[in-house]
Formats: structure tokens, sequence, C-alpha cells
């Protein structure tokens, strides 16, 4: 089942619940898939995995924004959104098997200093798309370059 119909059911079934949070979510992701879908990158699955970990930074970095400023109830919301838009990307990684992971493209790249992080940035971003987040990508690779 594709991403595209996921998001139609689970939109059906939140119009019947008249669960008005839910639907706005499920909405924005339904409207991301269309402008992938009229871009010329098309969908794919990872496509739509980077697609979903954007809409769920940028609602994060909101809702930060909103605590700052004394807006509990906006933060809530868009921490609520994140969390629905969350549960439609694959499970993320652990540190445990980030660090596992990264340490396996290290020995198949050959990188042993901080010179060879773009090599090691470059396959362990394709590989791990979706998975986790590039800014936790990177700071574990460079624990690792640096050994730390």
């Amino acid at each position: 089942m594709s991403l595209e119909e996921k998001i139609n059911g689970e939109l059906k079934t939140a119009m019947l619940a008249k669960d008005s949070k839910r639907l706005e979510a499920l909405r924005a992701i339904k409207a991301e898939i269309l402008l992938l879908k009229s871009s010329e990158k098309g969908t794919s699955e990872d496509a739509e995995n980077k697609a979903l970990l954007k809409m769920v930074k940028q609602r994060k970095e909101v809702a930060d924004i909103y605590t700052t400023q004394n807006r509990p109830e906006l933060a809530e919301t868009e921490l609520f959104q994140a969390g629905v838009i969350e549960s439609f990307l694959p499970k993320q990684l652990s540190e445990d098997e980030l660090q596992t992971a990264i340490k396996e493209i290290m020995t198949t790249v050959g990188a042993s200093s901080m010179a060879d992080m773009g090599k090691v940035m470059g396959i362990a971003t394709k590989q791990l798309a979706g998975k986790a987040e590039g800014k936790t990508i990177s700071e574990m690779v460079k624990k690792l370059l640096s050994g730390n």
C-alpha cells in the first residue's frame, strides 16, 4: 500500500471521527505528496520520506519558536502534527543502530580522519535517508571520525 493510499484511508477515518487536529496534519501530508507528484522528482518512497522528515523538522522548529514566545497552545498543535506525520515515517534508528551503520560505512570507504567526512556523509545520507535526520547523522559521523 502506497503512502498516498494510507493517507487517503486515514483521512476518511479522521473525517468520520470528526478529528479536526489529525485531519489538518493528514491534509498537509496529502498536499506535500501532490506537490511531489507534480514536480520533476516524482514520488518515490525515498522522496516521500525526505518530504515527511522535512515537514516534521519544520513543525518542531515552529513549536520551539512558539514555546520561546510563550504560546504553548500553538506549540502543542505543531508538536501534535509532527507526531502524526512521524507515524508515517519508517522506524527511526536508535543511536546504537546509527553508530553501527556509520561504522560499517566508514570501514567500506576506508575513512579514518575528519578529511574523509564528505565521503562518509555522501554515502550515509543516501543509505540512511528517512531512517535518521541529516543533523543526527552528521553529529555521529563527526563524533566517530574525531575519535570521541
